[in-house]
């Protein structure tokens, strides 16, 4: 059983650490059994970090969006009646109550829960954050900006962030896709989001973005391997990865100029 002692012993010793601002990613199942489940992990993650360090997570809620893979395989098969029973039942977005997605883990859950953390308001690709930094992360990601320029994912990369991949491969990175928008932007395709309003109704939102895809990303490993200071180490029964962002986004989006997705 691993306990709050041994996981902050077990991420200082990967490289995590006081003050940085860490995007964490990753399975909570990976790291075996943890006295006190994903709350612990969190802990952990603060107690390393410091009162001067800031921990981001994804908080993505593709099941918002009519136009995800995540919606097509809910959807599929589905009669008209069917669908637009499906559709009016649907919760909107909400920054402050709407929980993130189970596809996305647990773990960034945990980090949304945390009281007095912030999180972006873009209803398909969220980030939240606890922390000095929260703030800076949070604050700009506009509806046309998923995961780009306009999004926290810019900021961590501002911040000189790092990723800490629990349990999961070297690909499996959000912040990476920021090297898609620099090096090959991807055309633009039609959205749709259904986002709670101030006055607590429902309303569709439409909007133009890139065509965000991360087929792509596994081809990626060798180049964030060979290209970054990647650390790799245990933490807990996981094994884990610590990511330069900026490096690796940097290394990525020079490998994407000159070699097809």
């Amino acid at each position: 059983m691993h306990t709050l002692k041994s996981l902050t012993r077990d991420l200082r010793a990967l490289g995590v650490e006081p003050g940085e601002v860490l995007l964490v990613q990753g399975s909570l199942k990976a790291l075996g059994p943890v006295e006190g489940g994903g709350r612990t992990v969190v802990a952990a993650l603060r107690a390393v970090l410091g009162d001067h360090g800031t921990l981001v997570a994804y908080a993505a809620t593709p099941e918002n969006s009519v136009t995800s893979r995540v919606d097509r395989q809910h959807t599929e098969g589905m009669d008209e009646a069917e669908l637009a029973a499906y559709r009016e039942s649907m919760p909107p977005f909400d920054p402050l109550t709407t929980p993130v997605s189970p596809s996305v883990g647990r773990l960034a859950e945990e980090v949304r829960l945390l009281p007095g953390a912030l999180r972006s308001a873009h209803p398909h690709t969220s980030f939240t954050a606890f922390g000095p930094a929260a703030s800076f992360v949070t604050e700009a990601h506009a509806l046309e900006s998923h995961l780009g320029e306009d999004s926290p994912t810019a900021r961590l990369y501002d911040l000189r962030a790092r990723a800490l991949l629990i349990g999961v491969d070297l690909w499996v990175c959000t912040a990476y896709h920021l090297a898609d928008y620099r090096a090959v932007p991807p055309p633009d395709r039609p959205y749709q989001a259904l986002v709670r309003t101030e006055d607590g109704g429902r309303e569709w939102v439409h909007f133009e973005a890139p065509d965000i895809d991360d087929r792509h990303f596994p081809g990626m490993v060798p180049v964030v391997a060979n290209g970054c200071a990647v650390l790799d180490g245990p933490v807990g029964d996981a094994s884990c990865h610590l990511v330069p962002i900026a490096d690796a986004v940097d290394v990525i989006a020079k490998w994407l100029v000159n070699n097809d997705r």
